[in-house]
C-alpha cells in the first residue's frame, strides 16, 4: 500500500470510529416548569425520561396545564426539612382552605430506589395510605432518607420523587424559613402564594 493510500485509509477509519451508530441519538430533554410565587420564582425539571415515574410526571403536568396550581399556597413550611404546597388556597381572614375544584383521583405510588429524597428534589405528598397522592407536592430542603423507598409495603414504600429544582433553590430555602405558627405550627403566618406554574420546556 502506498503512503498516500495508507493516509486515505487511516482518515476513513478514524472518521468511521468517531461516527455515532446508525439511528443513535440523544434522548429528548426532560420537561421543565417555572414556579412563580409571591416570594420569588424557581424552576423544576421533571423526570419524564425515568420510566418508573412517568405516570407521576404526567399527573403533575395535567394539573399544570389545567392551571390548577395557580393561586394555591405553600401551606406547610418546615425549616431545613421541606416545603409543601399545591392543595390549599387562602380563604376568609387569611385562613387556608382545601382547593377541590379540578381535583382528580388518587394515583399509584411510584416511589423507587433509583430516585431518592435528596436536597432539592420534588416528591408527591400523600396521606397515610401508599396510593393516596393526588396533586400536592413537596420540595426537600435536606437529604431526607427517611422518606425514601425501602420496601413495597405501606410502612416502607416512602414518597415518590419525580423532579428536582434546577434554578432558584435560594427562593425555595427562603420559603422554608418564613415565620409560622399563627394558624398551626407549620403554616406560614403570611401566605406564600403560587401565582402560576407554567411549562417552559415541553420535553418528550
Amino acid at each position: 500500500m502506498s503512503l498516500r493510500a495508507f493516509a486515505i485509509w487511516l482518515s476513513l477509519a478514524l472518521t468511521l470510529s468517531m461516527a455515532a451508530p446508525v439511528g443513535a441519538q440523544d434522548p429528548p430533554p426532560n420537561p421543565r416548569v417555572l414556579v412563580e410565587t409571591t416570594k420569588g420564582d424557581f424552576e423544576i425539571e421533571l423526570f419524564r425520561n425515568e420510566r418508573d415515574v412517568i405516570a407521576t410526571v404526567v399527573n403533575f403536568l395535567g394539573y399544570v396545564r389545567a392551571g390548577y396550581y395557580d393561586g394555591t399556597v405553600f401551606h406547610r413550611t418546615m425549616r431545613d426539612l421541606l416545603i409543601q404546597g399545591g392543595g390549599f388556597t387562602v380563604g376568609e381572614n387569611d385562613q387556608i382552605v382545601p382547593k377541590t375544584e379540578g381535583l382528580r383521583g388518587q394515583i399509584v405510588n411510584q416511589a423507587t430506589r433509583n430516585l431518592q429524597n435528596r436536597r432539592g428534589t420534588v416528591a408527591m405528598a400523600r396521606g397515610n395510605a401508599p396510593d393516596s397522592a393526588r396533586q400536592q407536592f413537596f420540595i426537600n430542603l435536606d437529604d431526607n432518607s427517611s422518606f425514601d423507598f425501602r420496601t413495597p409495603t405501606p410502612a416502607g414504600i416512602g414518597y415518590a420523587v419525580f423532579g428536582r429544582v434546577t434554578d432558584g433553590m435560594n427562593v425555595v430555602r427562603d420559603i422554608g424559613r418564613v415565620r409560622t405558627g399563627s394558624q398551626a405550627p407549620d403554616i406560614p403566618n403570611e401566605p406564600v402564594v403560587i401565582t402560576s406554574i407554567t411549562l417552559v420546556q415541553a420535553g418528550p
